[in-house]
């Protein structure tokens, strides 16, 4: 199946118009800062996008990015931006068409936004076996990935990876494609529907538990959208599965606990994070208004002063008293399912 994923990414497919489903294509708007970075990515690299989703993590000035599953580097060259001459984005991936492509343009992009040397380095390499590669543990800040991991026969492999090499309070901010269930044998070795992104899909809850597995002991899901498989042929393989993109964030912090446990405690957000000076959005249930006490788990305060947004919050309460389950905390289907919510849109 690596073969056959390495052959269609990086022969059959030539063009974003080249897929046949609509599950490596995000309809999302990007927000209004991002449009000019974008706007200054190559055109070469834009027409090679297979991304499910945005990958944008907030205040990552400075920070050092790992992006696994590269592609043609624009998520790369987007975050090079965001973090300044003085951070870094490294991008792994194991296609050589993809790699030659992303290479290709270097030069380019560092005269775009006009460093004196390029903040990006692209290494090739199998999301599997990162072992292989010269990246020493506890050295990254971010790690980003974008539908890239459903393609990964050993998706546990992964995640054990990101958790070994990010820092303490680092972060994996991810989107990709999951499933409402397992995957049929017969489905998931259709080469076609894998090369698409969807017989690779995690199974929603599968997936939590294997992050939790893998040490990232509570997974914050940021955002989802319904995917509509908009190709009749391939539809009617899939049946009644229902496919999802997700955008998920994967905290390396270990005093986590395995569920929202509730210490009577909240934080005050400063409205300090740059775009954001309203409110902030940790994930879909925590939207965080400036100026206002919330009632936050011992997770989400965790999240929030064991990493690099402690200086945007003011922290009320202790781990004096324990109150149980914090109220809400629910383990049904999490995403969406409603079609008509979500917003319609072609790939980039």
């Amino acid at each position: 199946m690596r073969n056959d994923v390495k052959a269609y990414y990086g022969e059959t497919l030539q063009h974003s118009s080249d897929l046949q489903t609509n599950a490596c294509c995000t309809g999302e708007s990007p927000p209004e800062h991002l449009k000019p970075i974008l706007a200054a990515i190559h055109d070469e690299v834009h027409a090679r996008y297979y991304g499910c989703g945005l990958i944008a993590p907030e205040q990552i000035q400075g920070m050092r990015i790992l992006d696994l599953g590269s592609g043609a580097g624009r998520d790369c060259y987007a975050l090079s931006a965001l973090v300044g001459e003085q951070g870094a984005v490294i991008g792994v991936d194991m296609t050589e068409q993809q790699l030659a492509v992303a290479r290709k343009h270097l030069d380019y992009h560092r005269q775009q936004f006009g460093y004196a040397q390029s903040n990006v380095t692209f290494l090739q390499g199998e999301l599997e076996h990162l072992e292989r590669l010269d990246i020493p543990d506890n050295s990254i800040d971010i790690i980003v990935s974008n539908c890239v991991i459903n393609l990964c026969e050993d998706k546990a492999a992964v995640l054990k990876h990101a958790y070994r090499l990010l820092k303490p309070g680092g972060e994996m901010y991810f989107s990709d494609v999951y499933a409402d269930r397992r995957m049929p044998a017969t489905l998931a070795k259709d080469p076609v529907l894998f090369g698409e992104c969807l017989s690779g899909a995690f199974y929603w809850n599968d997936f939590h538990n294997t992050a939790k597995a893998c040490g990232f002991l509570d997974p914050r899901l940021v955002k989802d959208a319904p995917i509509t498989i908009e190709n009749t042929e391939l539809q009617a393989k899939c049946g009644n599965i229902r496919f999802f993109s997700a955008t998920y964030r994967l905290f390396k912090l270990d005093a986590l606990e395995p569920f929202c446990e509730d210490y009577g405690q909240a934080v005050i957000y400063k409205g300090s994070i740059e775009h954001q000076p309203h409110s902030f959005t940790l994930d879909k249930h925590h939207h965080i208004e400036t100026g206002k006490v919330f009632p936050v788990c011992g997770n989400t305060w965790r999240m929030l002063h064991d990493t690099r947004f402690k200086d945007h919050f003011t922290f009320i309460g202790n781990w004096d008293n324990h109150y149980g389950i914090f109220e809400g905390c629910g383990t049904a289907l999490p995403y969406d399912t409603d079609t008509a919510a979500s917003s319609a849109g072609a790939c980039c």
